[in-house]
Formats: structure tokens, C-alpha cells, sequence
């Protein structure tokens, strides 16, 4: 008889930062507006205006969910575009008042390095759990010279969620507008209210193609950075217009996401406290990172002494299992993490878990019951299985 055919691998993605798996409702909205959103909603024919109806539609109903008003809500072509924009447009609208710029050591890189062009940046330390110091970052805001401060809502690499109520009230008795960025959290978990701009990122809850989102309440000083873009009114000024298709599924995934939010919270958190006991118990030299209860119910990170993170995550792969390393933002370059830098904890063989919604209890049990022999493999391959 022939050799029966190698059982391939199951894939499990583990990796849903930023690019979580669109669900088939989503798929099916957005298959639905490239039938019907395709024409250019700046147009007056009657496909450009049922375009427009569908991106009115789609504005609308993610100012909902983001707990913003409609006409607050600019689309942007990505996350870190938004970012950018919310920075430097402040800090230009705001140059009489200073050039500083307020952000904890562990913001997203986009907005360090916006506040670095914007000015100067003022960086407020964070502990070893990732939390920002409330007292320290108050008496930054209220600083002579700042012309916005900039906090997010929860690290998305290591799930610690930040003071945002505090960092708000210090920021509005200064009188300097805050900045909070929702990317990670959006989708996830109840976000605050007390911001004056908010970005967020669709692929976080499951768009399927990049999109970012600025909220700006009424009353914030900005000025545009480049040339004007005649179609403003409708692209929030960011030039080249927006994708209908994309915008109206990104729609569609958050109120999917909200509408089980506290299921998926629940069963999420569940899976993340087991991989944390888990993999602090059976993988020696290892450390656990970020606030084990008060962070994201789907985000997970740990570093491996001794090991090499990027051999780690090819074996890790080549096991069936996706996940992410290095820095969550630029995690390409596989460089050593600003974030985990600036918690004064282990960076060496990091692994970051982003769990999907209806991530299987026994694919989480199968990743930690391989987890010890990769690392173990890698660092017998590095001379290191001996330490």
C-alpha cells in the first residue's frame, strides 16, 4: 500500500495585532459595498451619492462605537497616519504655547517619533508593569510650554492599561488638550471618555484592510501640515480620499466586536491567565510582562533568556502557530522593544500573543505544551541548553 499523505499542521493565529481575522459577516459587508460603494462619493451621480450614503453610514455608525460624534470623526488610510496627523496638526495649531509634547516611554513609536518632529518630547517613565506614573506625567502636562500630551489607553504589547482618567483631569487643568490613543483597546474593552482627540486602529476588531481613525472634539486648536487638500470636508484632510468598501466593513466588525465584547472579554481573559501561569511554570528563565490582572483580556508577553527571538517565532511557525515579536509597532525589525526597554524587564527571546475572538481553549493548551522543547531546541542551538 502507498504511504498515506503527512497530516499537515493546523494553523493557529496567535498574532491578531492590528490584523485579526475578518469574520465572514464582515467579509460578506465588505464584498456587498464593492457592489455598491464603488463609485467616488465626491461625485454627484447617483453612484457617487450611494457611495457617500454608505461612507455617511459608515461614519456614523463608528463614532458610535468609539463614543464620538459623527462630525468628529475623520478616516484615515492607517493608524499611524491618524497618529500623526492628531500630533503634529495640535502642535502646530498650538505653536504660541510651546512646541513640547507629553508621552510615556512606552507610546506607540508613531507618536514618538511625530512628537520628535513635532518639537520637543517630554518622555514620563513607566514602571515595570508599563504603567505610566500618574504624578510624573500630571506635572509634564502642566509644564510651561506643552502643547499636547498623548497617553494610550492600554499597551498593545504587553496589555497594561494606562490612567487615562487621571492623565485626563491633570491634562484639562493645564488646559492642554490629551491625546488618546485607542489602538489595541478599541474593540476590546470599554474605552474612557475624557480625551479631546482619539485615535483608534480597524484591524484591531477585525477590518480587513488598513484603516485608521481620528476623533477630535470641538474646541481643539489644529493647523494642517502640508499642502490643503481641497476635499477635507470629507477625508477629515487626509489627502487621496477614503476606500467606502473598507470603511463600511470596518463598521461591520465593530459593532460585531461590542456586540460580544463582554463574552469574548471573558473567555479571552480566561485563556491569557492560563498561558501566563503556564508558561512561568514550565518555561525556566522566562519572564512574564505586564500587569497580570488591570490589561487587555487578549494580549500576552514573554522574553526567554538565552534565547534568539526570531529563531524562537520560525520554529514557532513552523509548529502551526502565528505570533508576533520585537516591538508591536514595528515588530519587522525585529529590533530589541522600546517598551519592554523602558519597563527595565527582559527583551532578549520575546514572543507576544494577540488571541483572536474564539481562540480554542485547546489550541492555547497545545501552544504552551510545545512552548518548553522550542526553547529548549533554540537555545541548544545557541550553545545555551547547558545554562
Amino acid at each position: 500500500m502507498p504511504p498515506s499523505a503527512p497530516v499537515a499542521t493546523p494553523r493557529v493565529v496567535l498574532d491578531a495585532a492590528g490584523h485579526a481575522p475578518p469574520s465572514p459577516r464582515v467579509r460578506d459587508a465588505l464584498l456587498a459595498a464593492l457592489d455598491e460603494g464603488w463609485g467616488d462619493p465626491r461625485r454627484l451621480h447617483a453612484e457617487g451619492r450611494r457611495a457617500r450614503a454608505l461612507l455617511d453610514g459608515a461614519r456614523e455608525s463608528l463614532a458610535a462605537g468609539l463614543g464620538a460624534r459623527t462630525e468628529e470623526i475623520a478616516l484615515a488610510p492607517s493608524h499611524t497616519q491618524a497618529l500623526h496627523a492628531a500630533v503634529l496638526t495640535v502642535a502646530r495649531g498650538r505653536r504660541r504655547v510651546g512646541a513640547d509634547v507629553v508621552v510615556p516611554a512606552v507610546e506607540r513609536a508613531a507618536v514618538l517619533h511625530a512628537a520628535d518632529a513635532a518639537g520637543t518630547r517630554r518622555t514620563v517613565p513607566v514602571d515595570r508593569l508599563g504603567r505610566v506614573d500618574a504624578d510624573a506625567f500630571a506635572a509634564a502636562a502642566g509644564a510651561p510650554g506643552v502643547a499636547l500630551a498623548a497617553l494610550q489607553v492600554a499597551n498593545g504589547e504587553v496589555g497594561t492599561r494606562q490612567p487615562v482618567d487621571a492623565a485626563a483631569s491633570a491634562a484639562r487643568a493645564a488646559g492642554v488638550p490629551l491625546l488618546v490613543d485607542a489602538g489595541a483597546a478599541a474593540g476590546h474593552v470599554a474605552l474612557p471618555d475624557g480625551w479631546d482627540l482619539l485615535t483608534a486602529d480597524a484591524g484591531d476588531w477585525g477590518a480587513p484592510a488598513p484603516l485608521g481613525v481620528l476623533a477630535v472634539r470641538a474646541g481643539v486648536r489644529r493647523a494642517p501640515v502640508g499642502p490643503s487638500d481641497e476635499d477635507a470636508p470629507l477625508t477629515g484632510g487626509f489627502p487621496g480620499g477614503v476606500v467606502v468598501p473598507v470603511a463600511l466593513a470596518a463598521a461591520v466588525a465593530l459593532e460585531e466586536r461590542l456586540a460580544a465584547r463582554d463574552a469574548d472579554d471573558a473567555a479571552r481573559r480566561a485563556l491569557v491567565a492560563r498561558l501566563r501561569a503556564r508558561v512561568a511554570a514550565e518555561v525556566p528563565d522566562v519572564e512574564v510582562v505586564g500587569d497580570p490582572q488591570d490589561r487587555l483580556p487578549h494580549v500576552l508577553t514573554f522574553s526567554c533568556l538565552y534565547v534568539d527571538g526570531e529563531a524562537l517565532v520560525g520554529r514557532l511557525d513552523a509548529a502551526g502557530f502565528a505570533v508576533g515579536s520585537g516591538s508591536a509597532c514595528s515588530s519587522s525589525t525585529l529590533e530589541p522593544s522600546h517598551v519592554l526597554t523602558a519597563m527595565g524587564v527582559l527583551t532578549h527571546g520575546n514572543v507576544r500573543l494577540a488571541l483572536p475572538p474564539g481562540t480554542a481553549t485547546a489550541d492555547v493548551e497545545r501552544f504552551a505544551d510545545v512552548l518548553p522543547g522550542l526553547v529548549r531546541e533554540v537555545r541548544g542551538s545557541l550553545g545555551a541548553s547547558h545554562l
